[in-house]
């Protein structure tokens, strides 16, 4: 028997699984040939995306849900090792570490916040990158609202004014006034959006960031621009200049890079520690191995790089799981095309704001944005809940959706 193992379950891995499973079963090749195995360190896909979101139950799908319908295997564990020769992964799961051989590869690890050697970064800082982060953040800031008698304990500073953010920040607000006015005492809640750069939202384009200032600034977020972190206490930060921001809570969003697993694959790496793929997801340089997501760097159009983000994730996911199959049974592989960009970014309860192309020229703002996100965060991103084997295959169609449409009205 045959093996493909994907590694990660984020968005380009279970594409890359379901895909995998797909193509082979258009051909009718079953388990008991080709073995298709997702290795994850939860049982879950996670909707990374949402994790800004103060509700995160519904951000959850079991890997049972979707997998188990269309005989993808799964195996639970942190993958400790890549040997590209021996064609091996190493797994760490709760038995011990487990050797997987595998026929081809999806590499699919996906990305993770960066964290400077900062002092006290480690010890007083929460994120939001994984659903268990966001989680810890969610029940810090309840605990904050229920105990003590410092009025300044709802006060967050978000470092980082990139998305994830600028997203963070605008759900904040309202989010600390309902846990406010859960308080004794109602503590008036504070919210700073900090970043090196004298831009917020630097990469958002000359259109868009006006907006973004205005939906902030409505909110009462405080927006603090140029500075740089010198040190985090459990009161707040300490800035290069020696200036403080006092703040129970500091949430950093400063930045993402590729997963460190990379450096197990004899080949370089961009600036983000992503591998280089060709057209059909092929890690460049290294035999029977495919990479799909933040993990990989994808030229989409002949001229612009993928990003990280669920955008190009799902389809660079989708194209790899058919490529790696088709490869592993001598079929033609089909080159990934994408010539269209946007962005959808979520501005709290005063909006959000859609831009088009790589320049980010603004489509729609405010509440007609807002329905659009709604339906891309809510339904575009998810894959099917039903557990029927014919839809779940169905949607892992190795094709690019179209742009999403204007909602609503601005």
């Amino acid at each position: 028997m045959k093996r493909i193992v994907v590694l990660g379950g984020g968005f380009a891995g279970l594409w890359s699984a379901i895909g995998a499973a797909r193509k082979l079963e258009e051909h009718g090749i079953g388990p008991d040939a080709v073995s298709v195995t997702l290795v994850d360190q939860n049982d879950f896909h996670s909707i990374r995306v949402r994790n800004y979101e103060e509700d995160l139950d519904a951000t959850i799908v079991p890997f049972a849900l979707v997998l188990d319908p269309i005989g993808v295997e799964r195996l639970q564990g942190v993958v400790a090792g890549v040997d590209t020769e021996r064609r091996m992964v190493e797994v760490r799961t709760d038995a011990g570490v487990v050797s997987v051989g595998y026929d081809r590869l999806v590499y699919a690890l996906g990305s993770r916040v960066q964290r400077p050697s900062i002092p006290g970064l480690a010890e007083h800082s929460f994120d939001i990158d994984t659903y268990h982060g966001a989680k810890r953040l969610d029940a810090h800031l309840h605990a904050l609202a229920r105990g003590g008698r410092d009025p300044d304990r709802l006060r967050v500073l978000v470092v980082g004014a990139g998305l994830t953010g600028i997203e963070l920040a605008s759900e904040l607000p309202a989010r600390l006034a309902k846990l406010s006015a859960l308080a004794h005492d109602r503590p008036a809640p504070r919210v700073v959006l900090a970043d090196a750069s004298p831009l917020i939202g630097p990469d958002m384009g000359d259109e868009a960031r006006p907006v973004i200032a205005e939906a902030l600034a409505a909110q009462g977020v405080e927006m603090r621009t140029g500075v740089s972190i010198a040190a985090l206490d459990a009161r707040g930060a300490t800035l290069a200049g020696g200036e403080r921001i006092e703040a129970a809570t500091v949430v950093w969003c400063a930045g993402m890079r590729a997963s460190d697993l990379g450096d197990a694959f004899p080949v370089g790496r961009d600036g983000l520690g992503r591998l280089e793929v060709d057209e059909f997801m092929r890690v460049r340089g290294v035999p029977h191995v495919f990479a799909a997501g933040d993990a990989a760097r994808a030229v989409l159009d002949g001229e612009h790089a993928s990003v990280m983000s669920c955008q190009h994730g799902r389809p660079m996911g989708r194209y790899a799981g058919y490529n790696v199959a088709a490869d592993l049974i001598g079929e033609p592989m089909l080159p990934l095309y994408i010539d269209w960009y946007v962005t959808v970014l979520d501005l709290g309860e005063w909006g959000a704001v859609y831009t088009g192309g790589w320049d980010r020229r603004v489509i729609s703002t405010r509440e007609a944005a807002k329905a659009t996100k709604r339906t891309i965060n809510r339904e575009r991103i998810y894959p099917p809940r039903s557990g029927r084997r014919v839809e779940i295959l169905a949607a892992a169609t190795p094709q690019v959706q179209e742009p999403p449409e204007v909602r609503g009205r601005s």
